[in-house]
């Protein structure tokens, strides 16, 4: 292969490293794919962790030792994140959004794209410094939004269906007591879906009473397992006790009749 000028270099850096979040990449993959030193890649990678820090992007983080290497850590500053949360806002104060039952229509930003990329970043940046072996969510809306973060994160994505099927194999299934519906509903999950004593953070649109949440939490410990942390993208601050601790982008503090009084971000872009 042709040696590349910096520039071609840094591109394509940068292009792999966003491309695998939180995987330790070595420098002899780059040195190989790009037919450069060890020593010049070393320089390129210095620009690459400069540029994305400083337009709050993410970060690099060097992995010492034989196995050692590099990984991107993507991440976003507060100010953005905050920007960001308002702009969820504007879009929910929508009266048009809260239907018969005083439920709020969210398909539609969950299967956003944009908003889903940069809400899966912000929470996974929450949870970057806890061990985390699966990311778990319940189908169907919480999907896109937990992939995200599990990309983010480097781990795989744990589903939990309303039902048993088939394609599934042998299931482990609870009851649980919705947050939002208050009834009895049950969960399963594929006995091969996950390893016995693993760490799990559990990712969801919505957030009412904690319910689903506290489902979630006794149906790993089926499994052995522990769940170390929440993250939803709106809380309904609505329901002032809830079951299990977490965190949110957007809270949602009242819905009356057919107009949402009151959305803002959560308590975190205070800081």
């Amino acid at each position: 292969m042709e040696k590349l000028s910096r520039n071609n270099r840094v591109v394509v850096i940068t292009k792999v490293l966003m491309e695998n979040p939180n995987k330790i990449i070595g420098l002899n993959r780059f040195s190989e794919m790009l037919n450069a030193a060890k020593s010049t890649i070393s320089e390129d990678i210095v620009i690459v962790r400069e540029v994305l820090e400083k337009l709050q992007m993410g970060r690099i983080e060097t992995i010492s030792g034989a196995a050692g290497g590099i990984k991107y850590i993507p991440q976003i500053g507060i100010d953005k994140g905050k920007e960001f949360a308002l702009e969820l806002c504007n879009l929910l104060n929508d009266d048009s959004r809260v239907i018969p039952g005083n439920i709020i229509y969210m398909t539609d930003v969950m299967c956003n794209p944009e908003i889903i990329s940069r809400a899966g970043t912000i929470l996974s940046s929450l949870f970057k410094s806890t061990e985390v072996d699966y990311v778990i969510t319940v189908e169907t809306k919480g999907i896109p939004l937990a992939y995200e973060v599990a990309r983010n994160l480097g781990v795989q994505l744990v589903i939990a269906r309303r039902d048993a099927q088939v394609t599934e194999g042998p299931t482990m299934s609870i009851n649980y007591v919705s947050g939002t519906s208050g009834r009895l509903q049950q969960m399963s999950l594929s006995k091969k879906s996950m390893k016995s004593n693993s760490k799990c953070i559990f990712i969801d649109d919505f957030m009412k009473g904690g319910g689903t949440a506290l489902g979630i939490k006794d149906l790993l410990k089926e499994f052995d397992s522990e769940l170390t942390g929440i993250g939803v993208l709106v809380d309904n601050k609505d329901v002032e006790k809830k079951i299990l601790n977490y965190v949110s982008i957007v809270d949602l503090h009242a819905v009356n009749g057919s107009t949402i009084l009151d959305v803002k971000p959560s308590k975190m872009f205070e800081k």
